[in-house]
């Protein structure tokens, strides 16, 4: 057993800047605030419009994202394309280490958070971009969201049925994006203590939904197969199918030959053993469909419960098909303490938030700070860079901050 002496403080001492909206950028952002960084999220006066996205009864407006991507930051509002905002910018960059800003690059410098305009105040800066497609090609000037990185990966196209693609409900390549700008992110404030020189970090939704997608896009190079969706099964093992108990759906997912062999065992298909059709991964996927009904005809009597139980016994990889409610009571995530609850003002009970989902054996994972209301940490953070009282009244009359 760990015990954990400290709190997750690798990064104390790093500022980053928040200038992201939606995913990509603010949970990057998030990701270095875990680790221990001061994060400072820097919106709209008024409210940037993903503080109000998936409303969750806060008369406030804050939604369920801005509950996720905001944990662990101080709020600033600022108007940095105002005409007197040039100093605070200015100010913010001088006391900052990281940049992070998934905006196009014409509005990072009407912002004047470009790298050529910030490095100028700091030149150990980072700044840590994501945009839709990244620069230097055809597509540089287009904006896009998750589901175009999916769709234009071939990712849709291999998920659903044959006549109608689909995309995954969650936004992985936003996830995906966030997590590896994050992590070279750290990279660069690593390369920094070597060099003492700041450096652009750019991630893109498209590059990210390529490199998940690589396994898929050799074989396509190399044999030109030209897969099709599927539905649920695998092409390359089997069987792997969503199937129907009697009281719920269950996932079952069976690779490799020892795993073949357990599930053979276990819903009484052992003559499938000594079948050719079966005698390799790649033949059980191209005879899926027979063994998916083999799974589902042992299924169909028993309840999701027994299922999962057999399975798990027989150590065959299976799980059910949760609703958000069954997730919200699983036991395991109760008792493996994966959400905290977070208090915010307005809202009539806490909020299930997770933090960063690594743990590190020697300290101790908890989110540290609720999300900032709007613009909460303003005057304290323009006071610690040296602006009077009366200069950020004046900011407020003009609507600077």
């Amino acid at each position: 057993m760990f015990i954990k002496e400290f709190k997750l403080n690798i990064l104390n001492g790093i500022r980053v800047l928040d200038f992201g909206r939606y995913i990509a950028g603010p949970y990057c952002a998030a990701l270095l605030g875990d680790l221990g960084a001061e994060v400072i999220r820097v919106e709209r006066i008024d409210g940037s419009e993903d503080r109000y996205i998936h409303p969750i009864g806060n008369p406030n407006g804050e939604g369920a994202m801005f509950m996720q991507m905001n944990r662990n930051k101080k709020g600033l509002t600022l108007n940095p394309t105002k005409d007197g905002s040039q100093e605070i910018v200015k100010k913010l960059i001088e006391s900052a280490d990281v940049v992070v800003a998934n905006l196009p690059p014409q509005t990072l410098k009407r912002m004047g958070i470009d790298y050529e305009t910030i490095k100028k105040y700091n030149d150990k800066i980072i700044l840590t971009t994501v945009s839709a497609f990244g620069h230097g090609g055809p597509y540089s000037e287009r904006v896009g969201f998750d589901g175009v990185g999916q769709a234009m990966s071939g990712a849709t196209h291999l998920t659903g049925y044959e006549d109608e693609p689909i995309k995954a409900y969650s936004p992985y390549v936003d996830y995906g994006t966030a997590s590896l700008t994050a992590m070279g992110t750290l990279a660069a404030i690593i390369d920094r203590e070597k060099t003492g020189r700041g450096q652009v970090v750019e991630g893109a939704l498209f590059a990210t939904s390529l490199a998940f997608m690589n396994t898929h896009l050799i074989e396509e190079a190399i044999t030109n197969k030209n897969r099709k969706a599927i539905g649920n099964k695998s092409p390359y093992a089997g069987p792997v199918d969503i199937v129907k108990t009697k009281d719920g759906w269950i996932v079952v997912q069976v690779l490799g030959e020892p795993l073949f062999k357990r599930w053979a065992k276990l819903v009484e298909a052992e003559d499938f053993l000594d079948d050719d059709r079966f005698s390799t991964d790649i033949k059980r996927g191209e005879n899926s469909q027979i063994l998916s009904d083999k799974t589902q005809d042992w299924c169909k009597d028993l309840s999701s419960k027994d299922a999962l139980n057999l399975l798990s016994e027989a150590q065959v990889p299976a799980g059910p098909v949760n609703n958000l409610a069954d997730v919200l009571k699983d036991e395991h995530v109760d008792q493996m303490n994966f959400f905290q609850e977070v208090e915010y003002p307005g809202l009539n009970k806490p909020a299930p938030v997770m933090g960063l989902p690594i743990n590190l054996s020697n300290s101790e994972n908890k989110i540290k700070k609720r999300p900032p209301t709007l613009g909460e940490d303003t005057n304290q953070i323009l006071t610690e860079l040296g602006f009077s009282e009366e200069e950020i009244n004046i900011f407020r009359d003009k609507r600077i901050i």
